[in-house]
Parts: C-alpha cells; structure tokens; sequence
C-alpha cells in the first residue's frame, strides 16, 4: 500500500470525504479519482457498494486503519470512506449553453463567504435543474471535502465555468442571447410575475456583500422573493438559491405541460 506521504506528495491532490461525495466524485467527469480508502473493518453493504462503484469506475481501493482515514479526514463525519483524487477541472462558459431544446439556465455564485452556505446554495442550484454554474476564480471550490459534503456531492457533478468577474459573465450571457436577472428586494419584479422560461443568466449574491448597484443598473430583469409577512430581515443566500431556482424549474415544468 502507498504510503500516507506518498499519497500527499502527489501533486494537486484533494481528500474527498463520505459515501455520498466519494460516490459523485466517481461518476463526475470534471474530476480524476487516483484512489478509494476504506477504513478495513467496514464490510458493510454501504461499503461493498461503493467498492462495487470504484471497480465500475476502474479506480482502486484500497483498506487501510481508522488511524490513516482519521489523519487524512478534515472532518469526523467521513463514515470510514476518503477519495483521494485530482484538481476540480472547469469548463468554459459556452459550455455551460448545453440543453438541446430546453432554454439555458446558468447560475453565478459570488460573495459567500462560507463553505458550508456556499455548498448548500450548489446542492439546491443542481436539484432544481440549473445547467451550470460560473464563480470567480477565487472560490469555495478549494475547500473540497467541506463542500462536497455540504451540496451532497452535487458540486462534483454539477458543470462549473470560471469568469474574473460577474460582468464579464454578463457580458458573455447577453451575447448569447440569455437574459441577465439578479435577485433584489427594492424595484424588483415578485418572482412569480415575471417569466422565467426564456434562457436565463442569474446572480446571486452572498450574505454580506450582496449585488453591486453597478450590475444591478445593467441587469435585464431584477428579481424579488415575496413574502407572506413584514419581514425585515431577507433570506440568507442558501434559501434564496433554493427559493428562485424553484420558481424557475415550476415555471418551466408548466410551459412544457401545456397543450
């Protein structure tokens, strides 16, 4: 067996964490797995699956001690099961335009400023169909293990772009003839008014920093999540991406079941 230095003397190496995230990181194509680890005394059904996935998969495993998995392991949470695996690999942002009649919906992330928030926003962003994802190049992405544990390992599998900045983003979006929104409480359509079916760019920001004045002047359509009371406070960035990635999917979901 490869020693635990040599494991972390490969160059780029990232630890995966879990059954889920090793799991999608097996199935995902934006990310090579060198290796499975499985702690040696589990010889449960979980385990022989996920070994089962490996083979499929043509990666090795590997058994090795609670010692070794718990020195690799960031969290405590892994379940006995580490991946250890290559650099995240990104696409360009035409890449991100790939649903054959189905009109685009691409997503930017930017501001949030934790893992855990961040990975959640991704896990909510792929179950609710959103084709790709685009962030800075400073990004939750480097924080593997936490956010793959976060989105449910949906942040390996969903196509991710990289741009410097959100307008040149929007710039390219525009150009290919998507609409540019962005979430906004003030002089913002209710997002159940406006329609959401035609291709689609949409910004959220985090927590914190939120949107800049400048690209919110510029976006095509400025979205506002109703609520049912006086609310002060806004939604935090995770259910905002899960609130308005909905209404786009039920929006969708309708026109296609129309006569």
């Amino acid at each position: 067996m490869e020693s635990r230095q040599g494991l972390t003397e490969r160059k780029a190496t990232t630890f995966l964490e879990g059954k889920i995230a090793v799991a999608a990181a097996l199935r995902s194509p934006y990310r090579t797995v060198h290796q499975v680890l499985v702690r040696a005394d589990r010889q449960d059904r979980t385990a022989r699956w996920l070994q089962q996935r490996a083979r499929e998969a043509n990666v090795p495993v590997t058994q090795v001690s609670a010692t070794e998995i718990d020195a690799i392991a960031q969290g405590r949470s892994h379940g006995g099961i580490v991946a250890e695996a290559g650099t995240r690999r990104y696409v360009d942002l035409k890449e991100l335009l790939w649903p054959e009649n189905r009109p685009a919906f691409v997503v930017m992330l930017d501001g949030i400023e934790d893992p855990f928030n961040f990975g959640h926003a991704v896990r909510a962003l792929y179950a609710m169909g959103a084709h790709g994802l685009v962030l800075r190049p400073r990004n939750w992405m480097s924080a593997a293990a936490t956010v793959a544990r976060a989105s449910a390992g949906a942040s390996e599998l969903i196509p991710t772009a990289i741009a410097a900045s959100v307008e040149e983003a929007a710039r390219f979006y525009r150009g290919q003839g998507l609409m540019v929104a962005c979430g906004q409480r003030e002089n913002a359509a209710p997002m159940d008014e406006a329609d959401l079916t035609a291709p689609l760019f949409l910004l959220i920001g985090g927590e914190k920093r939120g949107i800049t004045r400048s690209f919110v002047k510029q976006a095509n359509l400025r979205l506002q999540i109703p609520y049912d009371r006086e609310f002060a406070p806004s939604l935090g960035t995770t259910a905002a991406a899960a609130v308005l990635a909905y209404e786009v999917m039920r929006q969708r979901k309708k026109t296609l079941c129309r006569p």
